[in-house]
């Protein structure tokens, strides 16, 4: 004996019918599968609308227009990266992002958006925590703060959770915290997200001491 479902799809009338096939000379009527249904509508929207599903960029042309600084690259954004890092006394090794295409910087707001080509997981093996970053990830950096963050969500348990906050204690204790838009927080010891520094940003710290002594001596 043969059984099967089937299922049968009326456009015009956003309706289906689900059917059991038992034989050529039975079928019997399953009642409606309403989740189908609703699949199917959403993806008809979807259709129709291609757009919606983009999320809008919060780099707004007005902040393109006022930054500080713009780069293009994955090499040169993963150098500049961590190099703000350092600069702004946080862990180097925070927004690990794979195939960046861009980065930006406003300095007179802190503002900072980084952005790749697909969005990516990674783990810290130290604290044992997967973290994933979204095609574009924004933020305000200041001394020992990333504020309004957006595009970062961590796993706890079977859940991804989404961080608005990272800051070190102040006084420096060596812990970090990562808090959530609910006010939920977790601390860890902040050389667990440090990495070591690669050659370009060893270069570029040895080039910015050096802009300082000259504009000392000049001064």
């Amino acid at each position: 004996m043969t059984v099967a479902i089937f299922v049968i799809l009326d456009k015009s009338k956003d309706k289906c019918m689900a059917f059991c096939y038992i034989n050529p000379s039975t079928i019997y009527p399953i009642p409606p599968h309403l989740s189908y249904c609703q699949i199917k509508k959403r993806e008809r929207e979807r259709e129709k609308h291609p757009n919606s599903r983009k999320k809008m960029s919060q780099v707004t042309e007005e902040i393109i227009s006022s930054a500080s600084e713009i780069h293009y690259g994955n090499e040169l954004c993963k150098v500049k990266t961590q190099l703000l890092l350092s600069e702004v006394g946080l862990p180097n090794g925070l927004l690990p992002l794979k195939d960046m295409e861009e980065c930006g910087y406003v300095k007179d707001t802190g503002f900072v958006w980084l952005k790749q080509k697909k969005k990516c997981e990674h783990k810290f093996d130290k604290v044992g925590k997967l973290v994933s970053y979204a095609p574009e990830v924004t933020a305000v950096v200041e001394k020992g703060k990333i504020k309004k963050l957006t595009g970062v969500k961590t796993k706890e348990l079977l859940m991804w959770v989404t961080l608005s906050d990272i800051y070190l204690d102040d006084p420096p204790t060596g812990k970090i915290t990562f808090k959530t838009p609910t006010g939920l927080f977790r601390t860890f010891s902040a050389s667990a997200f440090e990495v070591e520094e690669a050659k370009d940003v060893k270069i570029a710290k040895g080039e910015n001491v050096a802009a300082k002594e000259v504009e000392v001596k000049e001064v």
